[in-house]
């Protein structure tokens, strides 16, 4: 049976939708530490998360999975792969980039500020979550995927998502795609305003092999704003899959 572990984004878990695109296989879906009640790291770095991943694999008995990550999670597959590269059966990686933002510090800075502004000032994570998280799904988008997607962050501690944000900012792994071995599926939405299709193409043309699937109409959160478009794009990925 294959193993496909889900990684959420910063924002945290929202996966139900996706569960009818993985019946068949079974499905971990795998906190970032210091989400969803996971104890957090004493540093919160890539390779920390990538060993926890690991270690947290190592407990299950599962010596390979599929790693289909969102976003930040979407690094941690990265990540992953080139640490552990046996480890890895495939990756689906969604909504994410090679790194994050340019090579100005400035920029993350600016990202930072922006990001943490309604908590700088204040707010708790329940009042800041739909300000955090404006302008991310497309225009015309189910209510219902914001929705989801508010409540999903509300939900994270805000030492965490502040430590984890920090850690988003210092992914750099343009240089390393090349040596991504597994099968690799990328999956980029037509109006991601946070990992432009432009950006995917170019991972896509660099990681060997890799195939490189759209979902129109939607935003950042493709999974939550067209559900079985996506999920129609990861069963059939898996369907194609060798045993192993």
């Amino acid at each position: 049976m294959t193993h496909v572990v889900l990684l959420h984004g910063i924002g945290g878990a929202a996966w139900a939708p996706t569960l009818p695109a993985l019946v068949g296989h079974e499905a971990i879906d795998w906190p970032l530490p210091g989400y969803h009640g996971a104890p957090p790291l004493t540093e919160t770095s890539f390779p920390a998360i990538a060993a926890a991943l690991r270690d947290a694999l190592d407990a299950r008995g599962v010596r390979r999975a599929v790693l289909l990550g969102h976003s930040i999670g979407g690094m941690v597959a990265q990540e992953f792969a080139l640490a552990f590269p046996d480890r890895v059966q495939a990756l689906i990686l969604y909504a994410t980039t090679p790194a994050f933002g340019g090579r100005d510090p400035a920029f993350a800075e600016a990202f930072l500020r922006a990001r943490l502004g309604p908590l700088d000032a204040g707010k708790s994570m329940q009042e800041a979550a739909p300000e955090m998280l404006a302008g991310i799904t497309a225009e015309g988008a189910d209510p219902a995927a914001m929705a989801a997607a508010v409540a999903a962050l509300a939900s994270v501690p805000e030492r965490v998502y502040r430590a984890t944000l920090r850690c988003l900012t210092t992914f750099d792994r343009r240089g390393d795609q090349a040596r991504i071995a597994a099968p690799t599926l990328l999956i980029a939405a037509e109006q991601d305003p946070a990992a432009p299709l432009r950006t995917m193409e170019r991972m896509a043309n660099a990681i060997p092999g890799a195939q490189l699937a759209v979902i129109p109409g939607a935003g950042h959160l493709a999974h939550l704003e067209r559900p079985d478009v996506f999920n129609g794009v990861v069963a059939r990925f898996l369907a194609a899959l060798p045993e192993g």
